[in-house]
């Protein structure tokens, strides 16, 4: 099991993703459907921790852009669970 990971670090995650939705068109476009965001807003959004936990909800719910972010990043894949955890709204557990 791992430790648990900060709220700011969870938010430094989610930001690096969103940095690569925003250079991802076609990603993009589908968060910004699913989301009702506008990219007008992204900037000012991203400082909303509620935000940034459906930037990370989105990564999750598709297994390739959730991949692609993960290999850009070098991460493992339970990061992004781990940070999605650490932030609001999270399910228990």
């Amino acid at each position: 099991m791992y430790a648990a990971m900060t709220a700011v670090a969870a938010e430094t995650l989610a930001l690096k993703a969103l940095g690569f939705l925003v250079n991802s068109p076609e990603a993009l476009d589908r968060f910004l459907a699913e989301s009702g965001s506008d990219v007008l807003n992204l900037r000012a959004r991203a400082a909303e921790p509620e935000f940034l936990a459906a930037v990370m909800d989105f990564l999750l719910a598709d297994d390739n852009t959730a991949g692609a972010f993960c290999d850009s990043e070098g991460l493992e894949p339970a990061m992004l669970h781990r940070a999605r955890r650490a932030l609001p709204g999270a399910a228990p557990g």
